[in-house]
């Protein structure tokens, strides 16, 4: 009988940065990388496994001699690179065009300095799998993936060796282990010993020793004590091996293994929520990396400027490092969420000086302004029209002290485009600063709209009234109510039809833990409370008004052609909040916006969001969608949500947020949690100290910001995809007065056709060799379009199938041909 073939995979699970800072991190790569190498070079045989861009960038800054040793080692085989990215990062919430930057990253970095290409992706420790990994993967130059969460007791998928197939039909073997990634010091061989009695059956497995968490990886004493193992053990065949070994050998019996089409999720449910403050700032420095990539690559691909690359490549590792799995899920101590909100913002500045370089040069040929006119230029970066409610602030030529109040109009060439003026982000209670808001659609690339002025007696007040103990909204599109004495919505009509149920938009706070990662919940629905509408006097304090006469604490601020904005103050136990309604006149999308000033401890806050039909709950994924739990158990998602019925959709875009749940007829969008920093649960051991004052997560003043929108199921989810990445890569608006020399340009890029098909990525290639163009098939039937790039001459119709990610390289002449996701030429 053939023996069981045990392949041990040497590693030293290191996490850069979790109860450390980085400079600890940094520290313990180099003497664990140091102490592998010594024993590399001393016990013949073995091979010591690591990944992780991160790491190795650190030894070959701090410690150039030991970084040559390893790559020796690699090349006489005796150090293996293993998995091949940037990090091991959050396996959720990082959007399918993250994902394949963390593999081009890798790719382009052990390329270059070790001449390897690792086919088997590993994510030892991060916190579940979304689905559209697969594609990703596959497209990466990848067969093979070991994971180790979720594992036991009830894994969501069928086996620990495994087909995981995409949305697309992708498919890779995939396997957990049946032991932990670490091992404690002098112990490896009890644990070999121990697999060998647990698991004679098996032809092959994989086992994961070393030191980990905080580095460490093999020891003397666990080598040598392997050595002796390894010649007493005659009912197995022991390996000192890799990943790519391993899945060598389960590539024969591949046919027979299980297939799983669906996602491993969830578990540490409470990373979908914690530090809001690092989720956020990586949604925005993720649609400030895309959007600032599409208007270069736009204005450099016309001969504008130069492609900025080094910057650019510096920015994205900002956000490589920002999605490791113990950053962006919030289980960090909190120097290291200070530490990571200034890394981001690093890469936020980078983008935000490169952004203006690149609408400043495509702002070229917009003519002269009018005298008297004052020019407002708004930049689409995507490559179809989007239908967007603009907003902008500019100066007046001069301070208006006179007894009337200038008021902006706005125009597109002749025609007048609905707006209406709100108040300026400051506070001169002077008539000079102007805040212009208009709803217009957006064409591909530069847009020009000019604001001409009249006087009137003075600002212009909401029209719109309080009657009684309602606010009553109606256009010809929308209908809706807000009770003056709850604050919360009670109805909102679209096209005669109810979408949302009664008192929509309740604050609910939830009982919660001081764990982080909530390991031991799939839920989070015990009520405690709920924020109530505050009394006139509260609402007062918290705004900080001082005037004599009162305001209440339901209030119209703003209304116009274009929207009506109510807000409500809120409040429950040392907690406030200002919830903030977007009423359209033009379309049906709502906005809201809760500004929430939270001081609760070991509590949760949701948004509560009756729907007013049955249905299940969808949300976008990494290059996919997918159903979501419609049980009330907590569900991760990207860019948007949506309740689906039969006949009716109610979506909802979110800005930062990743976690909600659904049942009962109630959408509960999750807002923040406040358990302690790094609060894990060990047996019946108090989590965190009671004799002192412990730090909480996200304390403080918090902003959220939502935009929903109701109608027919297909209608909606055919346009949600393009809706919600113009959401968050919003077209940018500049005030800017052009100086009139040459003509205006042409959109850099169009894509006409199916408008489920969306333009993810447009950016310089990695070798300088043309541009990468990356188009994806949202919705799952796939569907046909035509990319227009006129100064590469490029007209091509393409056909994308299910859920297709198609990468594309651009060059002059009209040359296109396909890539995968690392930049490599496909048949």
């Amino acid at each position: 009988m053939t023996k069981p073939v045990i392949h041990l995979v040497c590693q030293a699970h290191l996490d850069p940065i979790w109860l450390w800072e980085w400079e600890e991190g940094a520290a313990e790569a180099i003497s664990t990388f140091r102490t592998a190498a010594d024993l590399c070079e001393e016990f013949d045989g073995f091979v010591f496994n690591h990944n992780e861009v991160v790491l190795y960038e650190w030894v070959e800054e701090y410690e150039p001699a030991l970084f040559a040793r390893i790559q020796r080692l690699v090349r006489e085989g005796k150090w293996h690179i293993m998995g091949g990215w940037f990090l091991q990062p959050d396996c959720n919430m990082p959007s399918g065009e993250s994902f394949a930057r963390q593999i081009l990253s890798g790719r382009r970095y052990f390329g270059e300095k070790f001449g390897v290409r690792p086919t088997t992706a590993i994510n030892f420790d991060p916190f579940g799998h979304t689905r559209g990994l697969v594609q990703i993967m596959a497209k990466g130059g990848y067969d093979s993936y070991v994971f180790c969460r979720p594992g036991t007791p009830e894994p969501p998928y069928p086996n620990h060796e495994f087909v995981w197939v995409g949305y697309d039909g992708s498919e890779i073997m995939a396997s957990r282990p049946l032991s932990w990634y670490n091992s404690p010091l002098g112990k490896a061989a009890d644990k070999v010993r121990a697999h060998v009695a647990a698991h004679p059956d098996k032809p092959c497995t994989i086992l994961l020793w070393g030191v980990g968490d905080h580095g460490g990886g093999p020891s003397r004493k666990d080598l040598q004590q392997l050595k002796e193992l390894f010649a007493a053990t005659d009912v197995a065949e022991l390996r000192h091996s890799t990943p790519e070994d391993y899945f060598a050998q389960v590539s024969a019996y591949r046919e027979q293994l299980p297939r799983h089409e669906h996602d491993m999720n969830p578990w540490a449910i409470g990373c979908y929520i914690s530090q809001i403050r690092i989720k956020q700032r990586h949604r925005k420095l993720e649609n400030e990396l895309y959007a600032t990539e599409k208007m270069l690559a736009a204005a450099a691909m016309q001969g504008l400027l130069e492609y900025p690359a080094a910057p650019m490549i510096e920015a994205e590792r900002d956000l490589l490092f920002a999605e490791f799995h113990d950053i962006l899920p919030g289980s960090s101590i909190q120097p290291a969420e200070e530490a990571a909100l200034r890394m981001m913002d690093h890469g936020l500045e980078i983008l935000s000086r490169l952004k203006a370089r690149a609408f400043f040069a495509l702002a070229s040929g917009q003519p002269k302004a009018v005298e008297g006119e004052i020019p407002i230029l708004v930049y689409n970066p995507h490559p179809y029209p989007v239908r967007r409610t603009v907003a902008c602030e500019f100066q007046l030529a001069d301070q208006n002290w006179q007894p009337v109040f200038t008021l902006p109009k706005v125009f597109r060439g002749e025609e007048e485009i609905p707006s209406q003026v709100e108040k300026e982000l400051s506070n001169l209670n002077l008539d000079w600063r102007k805040r212009v808001v208009f709803a217009t659609e957006l064409a591909p690339g530069m847009n020009r709209f000019d604001c001409r002025f009249t006087t009137v007696p003075e600002r212009p007040k909401p029209a719109l009234r309080v009657e009684g103990e309602r606010i009553a909204f109606r256009t010809g599109e929308v209908e809706s109510e807000i009770s003056a004495v709850t604050g919360l919505m009670t109805s909102y009509r679209v096209g005669g039809t109810e979408m949302l149920g009664k008192d929509a938009f309740r604050p609910l706070v939830i009982a919660d833990s001081d764990d982080p990662w909530e390991m031991n919940a799939v839920a989070f629905r015990n009520v405690a409370g709920a924020f109530t509408l505050a009394s006139p006097s509260e609402a007062a304090r918290v705004s900080g008004t001082r005037s004599a006469a009162i305001p209440p604490a339901v209030r119209i601020i703003e209304d116009g052609p274009v929207r009506t904005v109510v807000e409500a103050v809120f409040e429950y136990g040392v907690s406030r909040l200002l919830l903030t309604y977007f009423l359209p006149k033009i379309g049906s999308e709502l906005g809201i916006e809760a500004r929430v000033f939270w001081n609760e401890k070991g509590k949760l806050l949701k948004l509560n969001v009756p729907v007013a039909f049955a249905g299940k709950l969808h949300g976008q994924v990494a290059y996919g969608r997918q159903e979501l739990p419609s049980n009330g158990n907590e569900a991760v998602a990207q860019k948007w949500l949506a309740v689906v019925g039969e006949a009716q959709a109610v979506t909802c875009i979110t800005e930062g947020t990743y976690a909600a749940d659904y049942a009962d007829g109630e959408l509960r969008l999750t807002l923040l949690r406040s358990p302690a920093y790094s609060g894990h649960p060990i047996g019946d051991r108090p989590v965190v100290p009671q004799d002192r004052f412990v730090p909480r997560i996200d304390q403080g003043e918090r902003i959220f910001r939502f935009w929903l929108n109701g109608g027919a199921a297909a209608e909606r989810l055919a346009v949600i995809d393009r809706e919600a990445l113009a959401a968050n890569e919003a077209p940018l608006a500049l005030s800017f007065f052009p100086n009139g020399g040459g003509e205006p340009l042409a959109p850099a890029v169009t894509l006409d056709g199916a408008s489920t098909i969306l333009l993810t990525a447009l950016k310089r290639a990695e070798n300088g060799d043309g541009w990468i163009a990356r188009l994806f098939a949202a919705d799952g039937n796939g569907g046909t379009c035509r990319l227009h790039v006129p100064s590469l001459g490029i007209d091509r119709e393409l056909r994308l199938g299910t859920f297709e990610i198609l990468s594309l390289r651009l060059a002059e002449g009209g040359r296109m041909e396909t890539v995968n996701l690392i930049e490599e030429a496909q048949p």
